[in-house]
């Protein structure tokens, strides 16, 4: 019979059962397609990471995720915790990832006395924006009243930086009221066939200067919700950073980095913190060309508030090339 060892650890945590599951395969030489989805299913959390050679000897691993129904190109919490079991097993201090988004460079967090204690991660692409949906289709999935979406600074929008979420502003006071609603979701998989069958709902709520409560949805892939999900983070810091007026002001120049506070609290009463950043320098990626830093700021992309190089867009998605 063959054997492969495997490690379970709480991510986005500083306390045992709390923060988000993990099961890590340090060693999956061997598996195939088929049983690493099977066991990932058999685990049954969030995502299970499986760690090959890498492509490319210049990296560290190739390390594909699955959730419980299918693989993902990039996650958050699961390079935070595959990077923290192969640091404590001798890994260096900067670990490269290839992934199916692209390459995750992941920066091992040590105390005093060299043991392992947590990791940051920088996200394989840049902030991509896509399709935007209605106030009253999102509220329908979160179980509230199209009055609890705020659109004020966003419409709900697909974004991501490898790995899409919709991104919606809730009130305050919904964010805890939000159930999944199950139907709802196949509803709108079946209205917007750019979803691709997949639809994941990280709403939001601002908790103060530099600080979000997040909510997670993710019924139809088999997570209801995530406790943490790192990987929608990011997005919504790269997209928050994006709206900031200093930010428009300066045409996305500054080289300071913005760093943003998430605090998760989920039904199944596991509790997270993450920290999610996004360099101004990298800017985001203008969805009419893919320019950044942009050069004409408040003429582009009016639908969602953020600034391109392009000229002004028309409403809807924009076009490949403006």
């Amino acid at each position: 019979m063959r054997t492969f060892p495997f490690v379970t650890v709480d991510v986005f945590t500083d306390r045992r059962f709390g923060g988000n599951q993990l099961a890590v395969f340090p060693d999956a030489r061997g598996l195939s397609d088929a049983e690493m989805q099977a066991l990932a299913a058999e685990f049954n959390l969030s995502e299970t990471t499986f760690v090959l050679p890498p492509e490319n000897p210049a990296h560290t691993a190739r390390v594909r995720i699955f959730t419980r129904q299918y693989e993902m190109p990039f996650a958050g919490h699961p390079n935070v915790g595959t990077g923290f079991v192969l640091a404590q097993r001798g890994g260096a201090d900067r670990l490269v990832f290839e992934e199916i988004a692209g390459l995750v460079e992941i920066l091992v967090e040590r105390d005093a006395s060299g043991e392992v204690v947590g990791a940051t991660i920088a996200a394989p692409q840049p902030l991509s924006l896509g399709e935007r949906f209605p106030a009253a289709a999102i509220a329908a999935c979160a179980g509230l009243e199209e009055a609890a979406i705020r659109t004020t600074a966003h419409p709900p929008v697909h974004a991501g930086t490898g790995n899409p979420f919709i991104l919606a502003e809730v009130e305050p006071e919904a964010l805890s009221r939000a159930q999944p609603d199950f139907a709802a979701f196949r509803r709108l998989v079946e209205a917007h066939p750019g979803l691709k069958g997949r639809a994941a709902l990280h709403l939001y709520a601002h908790a103060g200067p530099g600080a979000v409560r997040a909510r997670v949805f993710a019924p139809l892939g088999g997570t209801v919700e995530d406790a943490a999900t790192g990987s929608a983070a990011t997005p919504l810091a790269a997209l928050l950073l994006s709206l900031s007026p200093g930010r428009r002001r300066r045409g996305w120049t500054s080289p300071r980095a913005s760093r943003w506070a998430a605090r998760a609290c989920c039904g199944r009463g596991r509790t997270a913190r993450r920290m999610a950043s996004a360099p101004a320098s990298a800017g985001v990626a203008c969805p009419c060309c893919g320019a950044r830093p942009c050069s004409k700021p408040r003429e582009c992309l009016t639908w969602t508030g953020l600034e391109g190089p392009c000229g002004p867009c028309p409403p809807g998605p924009c076009p490949p090339r403006c």
